[in-house]
């Protein structure tokens, strides 16, 4: 485990605080939660952006083969 210092702006140091008292849970466990749970919802975000840029990057060429299969005659 690594110790990290770090400043936190009153208003919400006091609000953690308020949180704290009505959970059994120690501030370095909630701050460890609350920064995974941060993380989780960044990398969900970078996975999306590279999600879309990629389906525009294939775009192209799914809508050429789209053209492609539209002019074949499907013969019985």
């Amino acid at each position: 485990m690594k110790s990290v210092s770090l400043k936190i702006d009153q208003q919400i140091f006091e609000e953690t605080e308020d949180v704290l008292a009505h959970l059994d849970k120690s501030r370095n466990k909630y701050i460890n939660e609350a920064i995974h749970h941060y993380n989780q919802v960044q990398k969900r975000k970078v996975l999306k952006k590279k999600l879309q840029k990629e389906s525009y990057d294939v775009r192209e060429d799914s809508l050429s083969v789209l053209k492609e299969f539209e002019n074949i005659d499907y013969v019985d």
